[in-house]
């Protein structure tokens, strides 16, 4: 899907992928917010990412989607990337 000046990818995730598919979309760089959803759509969290926004600054968020990653069994992540990327 894309819209405007960025576009979205959606992706399913077991609770126990979850972290570490956050941690990798974020070192891929150029993504604006991530989103994620329970099996049955509803938001969980939402993350806005701009730059400037790692390591210590991300780490609380980083702690808070690992604790939700123990109480879901699945979740979908969706990324919001720059069209550019």
């Amino acid at each position: 899907m894309s819209s405007g000046d960025f576009r979205t990818e959606e992706f399913r995730v077991s609770g126990e992928e979850l972290l570490a598919k956050i941690k990798e979309l974020v070192h891929e760089g150029n993504i604006r917010r991530i989103v994620i959803k329970n099996k049955d759509g509803g938001t969980f969290m939402e993350i806005p990412l701009t730059i400037g926004v790692v390591g210590a600054l991300l780490a609380p968020t980083l702690a808070a989607i690992g604790a939700l990653a123990a109480l879901v069994t699945e979740a979908t992540v969706v990324v919001e990337k720059d069209s550019a990327a």
